[in-house]
């Protein structure tokens, strides 16, 4: 009889979906750094550390502070970047049915640690951690009915097959109408809490179908844990109706599917930020995905690039971002002038001058840190062109894009689809000179797939 009291009363907690707003963690849109472009299902405990004393030396400084460590971590021996499709793949877990490090890849982890030593390494560095994870509950806990921790319920009586991830078979979705399932991920967070983690990368959240009781259900584990934690969630694209109830339960969403380094992936961006444009917010972060730039698919690879650009998977590995640097400034201009969360994929240990250059110009971070009424003006099969304000002048950022294939393009903004009047300076973000004073208008010759991204103000 008190087993089914304490389930009714977490029933009633459960559908109670908080309307207050989530605490202001992420005012500005994060920045940092993830595993998965570089290092996939492989990466390693000094993998992560080296990257952490990067960032620390050389990025920090511009505003960079996030280490994420995406999938891999959790997963056993035989599971890598090539074949985590595999049915029913070796994951490492705890007595109570809860993923935890693969010893040989993050052996600080022994002895029942788990990722707590990484992160007060990055901690100690004056960087923040965090981590991914897949919803759900294990299918060895499911096999195994471990016990879920706090409670005298079983991981089996909490499991459906119904809306299993479609692409990773490791994971059973959690039924949140049955006793036991709160309890959970309370102590899934509560773990993470004990970590350190500051950041949650929640993936197959979003789309087929969208998974609303498990969003919600990470969010009160996380209020409950009373470690304050970002919650980003994975994967999209998902329509804008959603918005009401990401803004209730997440920090920030993924409006894309992944983002890889081909010219069609960022040309797709450009219509999700279309639709996103008005939803653009503090502490809610419309996401178009990592920024996939620099050394990508060290340890082989999930496909999603090789399928898009009908090259063989093999021919896709270990490699330099496909990307023109036309198209690496339209990336980063693109992501700014959104104010997507900046996420670096490539391995910064291989970092080149160029992509430090692109990732540490501090006028254009500062347009995606500190801008507002970022939106788009114009639109058709040759250019695009958004705008936003500077909160802090009368100052407005004008980036121009050359969507085309082939041809540079001469763009033009008038004074009079800016709101503006009189003799205006134009400055270039990107090389950050003056290019001189006009009056009524300003055009510039934009190479195929380039970009241009300027401050006009009276100054």
């Amino acid at each position: 009889m008190k087993k089914h009291v304490l389930w009714i009363l977490s029933l009633i907690i459960y559908f109670n979906v908080s309307a207050q707003e989530l605490p202001q963690l992420v005012k500005t849109p994060p920045m940092g750094w993830n595993s998965w472009d570089c290092f996939g299902m492989d990466v390693t405990e000094s993998q992560m550390k080296a990257t952490a004393d990067y960032m620390a030396k050389n990025l920090k400084k511009f505003g960079w502070n996030y280490i994420v460590l995406d999938m891999g971590w959790n997963y056993g021996e035989g599971l890598n970047t090539w074949n985590f499709g595999m049915k029913n793949p070796p994951q490492e877990m705890d007595e109570y049915g809860r993923l935890i490090p693969n010893i040989r890849k993050f052996p600080s982890s022994t002895g029942g640690k788990g990722l707590k030593p990484l992160s007060d390494y990055v901690h100690t560095l004056g960087l923040k951690f965090g981590i991914h994870i897949m919803r759900g509950v294990p299918w060895q806990a499911v096999e195994k009915d471990t016990r879920i921790k706090g409670t005298t319920f079983g991981a089996k009586s909490i499991a459906t097959e119904a809306n299993k991830c479609r692409w990773f078979n490791g994971m059973l979705t959690v039924d949140m109408t049955k006793p036991g399932a709160q309890e959970y991920y309370d102590a899934l967070i509560d773990m993470y809490a004990e970590w350190g983690v500051d950041y949650i990368k929640a993936d197959d959240l979003l789309k087929d179908p969208f998974q609303s009781q498990e969003i919600e259900a990470i969010q009160k584990a996380i209020q409950k844990s009373g470690r304050p934690i970002v919650l980003s969630l994975s994967a999209g694209p998902l329509p804008v109706e959603k918005v009401d109830h990401l803004r209730k339960n997440a920090n920030l969403w993924r409006i894309s599917g992944d983002m890889w380094d081909d010219w069609s992936f960022i040309k797709k961006t450009f219509d999700y930020c279309r639709t996103w444009q008005d939803y653009i917010t503090p502490n809610h972060w419309p996401d178009c995905d990592m920024l996939p730039l620099g050394k990508l698919r060290i340890n082989g690879t999930d496909g999603a690039l090789a399928k898009a650009i009908n090259k063989q998977a093999v021919n896709t590995i270990n490699e330099v971002a496909r990307l023109t640097d036309d198209e690496k400034y339209t990336l980063i201009t693109l992501w700014s002038i959104f104010r997507s969360p900046l996420m670096i994929g490539g391995n910064l240990l291989e970092l080149d001058k160029f992509t430090f250059q692109l990732l540490t110009n501090e006028q254009v971070l500062g347009v995606n840190q500190n801008s507002n009424n970022n939106h788009e003006i114009r639109a058709n099969e040759n250019e695009i062109i958004w705008v936003a304000d500077d909160p802090t002048s009368d100052a407005k950022y004008v980036a121009m894009f050359n969507v085309s294939d082939n041809n540079m393009k001469q763009i033009k903004i008038t004074w009079a689809e800016l709101g503006i009047t009189g003799k205006q300076t134009i400055r270039n973000l990107w090389n950050n000179k003056n290019i001189g004073n006009y009056h009524v208008s300003f055009k510039a010759s934009i190479n195929p797939h380039g970009c241009g991204f300027y401050k006009i103000s009276k100054k």
